[in-house]
């Protein structure tokens, strides 16, 4: 990625930033990512998680809206890797993530709340490419996320 979030922020004092306090971490192989934003609502079930992935990501974010919870994991290995195969650059999660270690190997940037060892529930709930809020910032399909290590901000175009 060749813009820092810091850089970008200073340029563009309207960019919406997830507010730290959230407590988004790193996971992925890959720190800076950006790309345009696709999205996921669920809770406790990554069905529609995977059929994200499972498709063409022309180098998108998936922003998955797990409503906070700390409950399961919503992102492993598998959906890591398959996000990556597929093209995707990144994936943020309000929500836990699993498979650590494994997740660190993979050139996917991901952040998410935490970690935990359980899977989710398959039920086929949630929806697809609205718009979600979480981080004190609203997410609309199509605008462009910028995340690294310092944090992650979202403009309503791309930046040159």
């Amino acid at each position: 990625m060749r813009h820092a979030t810091a850089d970008l922020s200073d340029a563009h004092p309207e960019a919406d930033v997830v507010a730290p306090a959230l407590g988004l971490t790193d996971f992925g192989g890959t720190p800076a990512f950006c790309g345009p934003i696709s999205t996921v609502q669920c809770f406790e079930d990554n069905s529609l998680v995977r059929a994200a992935l499972e498709e063409p990501g022309d180098a998108r974010v998936l922003v998955v809206d797990g409503g906070g919870s700390l409950e399961c994991a919503l992102v492993g290995d598998r959906l890591a890797a398959l996000g990556r195969n597929n093209g995707w650059c990144g994936v943020i999660v309000n929500g836990c993530v699993r498979d650590t270690a494994q997740l660190s190997e993979i050139a996917l940037g991901i952040k998410a709340l935490g970690a935990h060892p359980s899977r989710s529930d398959k039920r086929g709930e949630g929806e697809r490419d609205i718009e979600v809020d979480f981080g004190g910032v609203t997410f609309p399909v199509g605008a462009w996320l910028y995340a690294d290590a310092d944090g992650v901000l979202v403009l309503p175009n791309p930046v040159d």
